[in-house]
C-alpha cells in the first residue's frame, strides 16, 4: 500500500475488480500473499473447486500479510501476475481486491464480500498450513462466524485440525468431509477439512532458492 486506502502504485484497474459471477454461484475466497505462489496454491485451490463443487476460486492476493515481515515481499503486481499464470483455469480468477479495499484483514475482507455480492455464495479457503495460527488474525472468531471455511491438507498439517484453537472452538462446527459439497449452502459457523494427495512445495523455500 502506498497510503491508507489507496492501492500500490501503478497498479492495473482490472486487477482491483471483483470478478463476475452470476447470482447463487459458490465461490471459493483462496487469500494469501502468494510470495510467491507455486503448485500447492494451485492444489488447494482445485481440490476445493472439485471436491466442494464451487463455480469458481477467486485468488485474493493480498498487499501482504499483517503478521508477517514485508522485507522480502515481491510487488503485487509481480505476485498477481504469476499467480494468473500459474492458475490458467478458466475457473479460477485473480483479484487485488483487499488492496482497493485498503485493508489486509481478512474479517474485513469477508465482510464486505458478503455486502457487495450478497447473491453469491461464499466460502472461505485455505491451506492447513495456516490453521495452527489461525487464532493470531484479527477478529479471527468473526471470520468463521461470517463464511463457511474449507481447509485443505498440507505436509506436517494434518494434526493442526485436533489441536489448533480454532478447530477446538469450533469443533461442534465441524462438517464430516464426505459432505463437504454442502457447505456454501449451510450458514456459517461452517468448517470442513479436507484430505488430499500433498505437494511439499512451499512459497518460503522457493525465496531462499538462489537465483540464476
Amino acid at each position: 500500500m502506498t497510503g491508507a486506502g489507496r492501492p500500490e502504485g501503478g497498479l492495473g484497474g482490472d486487477w482491483l475488480k471483483l470478478p463476475h459471477a452470476e447470482a447463487g454461484n459458490r465461490i471459493g475466497i483462496f487469500g494469501g500473499s502468494f510470495n510467491p505462489p507455486h503448485s500447492g496454491h494451485r492444489l488447494v485451490a482445485s481440490t476445493v473447486l472439485k471436491r466442494i463443487g464451487l463455480d469458481q476460486v477467486w485468488w485474493l492476493v493480498s498487499p501482504g500479510n499483517p503478521l508477517k515481515s514485508h522485507s522480502d515481499l515481491a510487488p503485487l503486481e509481480t505476485r498477481l501476475r504469476t499467480a494468473r499464470a500459474l492458475a490458467d483455469h478458466p475457473r479460477m480468477k485473480i483479484t487485488a481486491f483487499e488492496s482497493a479495499l485498503g485493508s489486509p484483514y481478512t474479517a474485513r475482507t469477508v465482510a464486505a464480500l458478503k455486502e457487495l455480492r450478497p447473491a453469491l455464495r461464499f466460502v472461505w479457503v485455505m491451506g492447513a498450513d495456516n490453521l495452527a495460527g489461525f487464532h493470531r488474525w484479527q477478529d479471527w472468531r468473526s471470520i468463521v462466524g461470517t463464511v463457511p471455511v474449507a481447509i485443505v491438507d498440507r505436509p506436517g498439517a494434518s494434526l493442526s485440525v485436533l489441536s489448533s484453537p480454532m478447530a477446538k472452538a469450533f469443533e461442534k462446527y465441524r462438517l464430516p468431509e464426505e459432505d463437504a459439497a454442502l457447505l456454501p449452502e449451510m450458514a456459517a459457523p461452517v468448517w470442513t477439512f479436507l484430505h488430499t494427495a500433498l505437494d511439499a512445495t512451499t512459497s518460503t523455500d522457493l525465496r531462499r532458492k538462489p537465483r540464476p
